[in-house]
C-alpha cells in the first residue's frame, strides 16, 4: 500500500475511537509522516496490579520504515509520546518537536539509551519533510508548546489540531490567535483532523487564568498543610499554585519524580522562573504546617505516587495530620473511579480534609480540551471541506462530525483505528491496516502484545 503523487492519505492506528495511544499516519507521494507516538494506561485483564503501559502497535510503518520521513510530537503529553522511546527503533527516522517537549523527550529517550535524533523546531515555523511541508501553528492546551500541523502537499492541505482549547489567558505560553487559524482556512483547507474529547460538552472551557482566585481561596482558607494533586505536565497549573504560595506566603515543595522531571524540563526551556523556587522532600518536613504548600503526583490514584503514600502515611518526608487540606486540581479520568475513590476515603479515615475538582462548586480544574462552542467556532475559522474526527470514543467523534456539519463543513468521515481517509476523494477505505496493541513489560524490559500478556 504505497500513496501516488495523487494521494493524500490520513491513516490512524492509534486515537481514533479512544482517548489516548496517539500514532496518526499521513501519506503521499510514496513517503509517510507520523504525528505522535503516545500511550495509554490500562489495567491487565486480571484486573490485578499496576496500570499496564500500553501502546499502538505499528507493524504497518514499521514494515514500511525507510519511507517514513519524521515523527513529530505535537506536545508533551504521554498519550502523544508516552511510546517513542519503545517503538524509535523499529522506525529510527528524525523527531521534530519544539523545545519544552524536546527536554521532556530526550530524558525518555536517555532512560531507555536511546540515541535518536531530535529535532528543535519553533512555534510558526515551517520545514518541508520529504514531500510534506509542515508549518506548527501555536494553539493553547493543559501544556506549554501545544502545536497544530498544517501540512500542505501539492493535492491538498490538511491541518491536525492536536489537542487543544481556545484560551486568552493560559498562564503560561502564549494566547490562543484566531488571526492564524482564519488566515489558514482563507487560503484553503481541504481537511481538518480534530480533537473530539470535549465534543458532548456544551458551551466553552474554563481558562486556566480562572482557577487562581478558587485555589487561592482554598488555600487562604486552610489552617494546615495543603497538598495539591495535578497532572505533572500542565505547566500553566504548576505556575498558578507558585503564584498561590507567593501570595498566601507558604513554602511551595514538590512530591514526585515525574513532577521533578517535568519542572526541569520547563525551566529548562524558560517556564516556570517566577514564584517558583521549590523546595526539595525532606525540607517540606521541618517546616510548619501551616505555612506549607505542596505540589504532589498521584492525582489518578496511582500506587505508590506521592499522594496515594501520603494518604497511607507512608512517605518518607511528610506526615499529614488531622486538620491538613488536599486539593485535587484534576478531574477523574474515567476507569480510574475506583482508585481516586479509595484514595479520598483513605484521607478522610484520617480527618483530612479534601476538596475535588469532580465536585467543586468553584472551579479548580480546567480541561485542555474543546467545548461545543470551540468546536464550531475552529470549523467556522477553518472552513475545511472535509472534518475527520479522533481523539474520542464513538459518541465524541459523532457529535464533532454534527457540530462540524451545523459549522457548515460539507463532509464529514468518522472512523476507526486502521481505516485509510483519502483526503482527495472524500472517502474511507475501512480497516486498510492491521492494528492492536502492545505492552510494555518493566520485568523483561520488552514489548509484547495484548495476547501475551
Amino acid at each position: 500500500m504505497i500513496p501516488s503523487q495523487q494521494d493524500f492519505w490520513f491513516l490512524p492506528l492509534g486515537g481514533c475511537g479512544e482517548i489516548g495511544m496517539n500514532l496518526n499516519l499521513f501519506g503521499h507521494a510514496g513517503h509517510w509522516l507520523m504525528v505522535d507516538c503516545g500511550v495509554t494506561f490500562e489495567k491487565p485483564e486480571s484486573g490485578v496490579g499496576l496500570n499496564r503501559l500500553e501502546m499502538a502497535d505499528p507493524v504497518f510503518i514499521a514494515n514500511r520504515h525507510e519511507a517514513l520521513v519524521a515523527i513529530i510530537a505535537t506536545h508533551a503529553h504521554e498519550d502523544h509520546i508516552g511510546a517513542i522511546p519503545h517503538l524509535w527503533e523499529q522506525f529510527r527516522c528524525p523527531i521534530y518537536t519544539t523545545p519544552f517537549t524536546r527536554n521532556v523527550v530526550l530524558r525518555k529517550l536517555r532512560q531507555y539509551r536511546i540515541d535518536a535524533p531530535v529535532v528543535t523546531v519553533q512555534p510558526g515555523e515551517t520545514i518541508d519533510l520529504g514531500p510534506f511541508s509542515v508549518q506548527w501553528l501555536p494553539i493553547t492546551h493543559s501544556t506549554v508548546e501545544t502545536n497544530a500541523l498544517l501540512i500542505t502537499t501539492p493535492v491538498a492541505r490538511v491541518l491536525h489540531t492536536a489537542d487543544w482549547k481556545l484560551d486568552s489567558a493560559p498562564i503560561s505560553g502564549a494566547a490562543i490567535e484566531p488571526q492564524i487559524y482564519q488566515q489558514a482556512g482563507s487560503q484553503g483547507i481541504d481537511a481538518v483532523v480534530c480533537d473530539s474529547t470535549n465534543a458532548t460538552v456544551t458551551g466553552h472551557s474554563v481558562s486556566e487564568s480562572e482557577l487562581f482566585k478558587g485555589l487561592l481561596d482554598l488555600v487562604s482558607n486552610s489552617r494546615g498543610r495543603v497538598v495539591v494533586g495535578c497532572f505533572a505536565s500542565n505547566i500553566a497549573r504548576l505556575q498558578t499554585l507558585g503564584n498561590v504560595a507567593h501570595v498566601t506566603g507558604r513554602y511551595l515543595g514538590l512530591m514526585g519524580r515525574s513532577l521533578q522531571r517535568m519542572v526541569s524540563c520547563a525551566q529548562a526551556a524558560g517556564y516556570l522562573r517566577e514564584n517558583f523556587a521549590p523546595l526539595t522532600g525532606f525540607e517540606l518536613g521541618y517546616l510548619l504546617p501551616e505555612e506549607t504548600l505542596i505540589i504532589a503526583t498521584g492525582s489518578q490514584g496511582e500506587t505508590g505516587a506521592a499522594l496515594r503514600r501520603l494518604a497511607v502515611d507512608s512517605h518518607p518526608d511528610v506526615n499529614l495530620a488531622t486538620g491538613d487540606h488536599v486539593i485535587f486540581s484534576a478531574k477523574t479520568i474515567p476507569g480510574n473511579d475506583t482508585e481516586v475513590a479509595s484514595l479520598l476515603q483513605a484521607f478522610d479515615q484520617r480527618g483530612i480534609h479534601v476538596t475535588h475538582g469532580d465536585a467543586s462548586e468553584i472551579p479548580i480544574h480546567a480541561s485542555g480540551h474543546p467545548c461545543a462552542d470551540e468546536l464550531s467556532l475552529m470549523y467556522g475559522w477553518l472552513k475545511p471541506r472535509v472534518a475527520i474526527p479522533v481523539h474520542g470514543e464513538a459518541r465524541h467523534m459523532q457529535e464533532n462530525a454534527r457540530l462540524a456539519q451545523l459549522a457548515g463543513v460539507p463532509v464529514q468521515l468518522t472512523g476507526r483505528n486502521g481505516d485509510l481517509f483519502d483526503i482527495v476523494n472524500n472517502r474511507i477505505v475501512r480497516a486498510a491496516a492491521p492494528v492492536g496493541r502492545l505492552w510494555f513489560d518493566e520485568e523483561r524490559g520488552r514489548l509484547l502484545p495484548i495476547e501475551s500478556a
